[in-house]
C-alpha cells in the first residue's frame, strides 16, 4: 500500500485552483509556462554585530525559528573605513527555502504574521524587480509567533525576497495575489 504524503495547504491551493486560474487568464499553451515560486530568501543586516557579537548569534536564533531550517552568517565582502567594517566581518544572517519549508514560511507570512502587522493595510504592489520577483521588508521580527517576545535581544527586520519563474511583473503580481498576499489598495 502507498504512503500518501502530506502536502502543503498553500502548495495544494496553488496545484488546484492557482496554477488553473493562471493558465486561463494569460493563456498559456503549455502548463511549464504557468508562473511558480522557486524559492525565498530570509535575510538581516545588522550592524552591530561589530561591536556586539551577541547581537549577531541572537538574530540567528530567531532566523532559525522563524524558518525552521539552518541559517547562514553572511561576511562583508569589502572594508567601509566610516563604519569601522572590515572584509570578511560576519553582519549579518540568511536563509533560503526551497520546497515545503518555503511553502510553509509562506503560508505561515500571509496568513498569521502579516494581519498581526501594525495599522497592516497591505504590502505594497510596486516592489516587484521587472521580472515578477517581490522583495518584503518585516520592520520587526516579533510579528511571527514563534518569537518569545521576553527572550529578545532587540526589535530588529530582515527582508523577504520571493523569486518567481514570471517573465514580467503582471504575472508575479498576479501569482502572489491568486496565492493570497494582502497587497494594498
Amino acid at each position: 500500500m502507498a504512503e500518501e504524503k502530506f502536502v502543503p495547504n498553500l502548495k495544494r491551493k496553488y496545484m488546484d485552483t492557482v496554477r488553473p486560474a493562471l493558465q486561463k487568464e494569460f493563456g498559456f499553451k503549455s502548463p511549464m509556462e504557468i508562473p511558480r515560486i522557486e524559492k525565498v530568501t530570509v535575510s538581516a543586516g545588522v550592524g552591530e554585530a561589530i561591536t556586539n557579537k551577541k547581537l549577531l548569534d541572537a538574530c540567528v536564533k530567531e532566523l532559525e525559528q522563524i524558518t525552521g531550517q539552518h541559517v547562514v552568517k553572511t561576511k562583508a565582502k569589502k572594508s567601509i573605513a566610516n563604519f569601522k567594517v572590515r572584509e570578511g566581518m560576519e553582519i549579518g544572517a540568511m536563509v533560503t527555502l526551497r520546497g515545503d519549508n518555503m511553502w510553509y514560511f509562506l503560508e505561515r507570512l500571509i496568513s498569521i504574521a502579516l494581519p498581526r502587522v501594525k495599522d497592516f493595510k497591505g504590502v505594497k504592489a510596486t516592489a516587484f524587480d521587472g521580472r515578477g520577483n517581490y522583495s518584503l521588508g518585516i520592520t520587526e521580527q516579533i510579528i511571527f509567533p514563534e518569537i518569545d517576545y521576553d527572550k529578545i535581544e532587540r526589535i530588529s527586520g530582515f527582508n523577504i525576497a520571493i523569486v518567481t519563474t514570471a517573465k514580467n511583473d503582471e504575472q508575479g503580481f498576479a501569482l502572489l495575489k491568486e496565492l493570497g498576499m494582502p497587497f494594498a489598495k
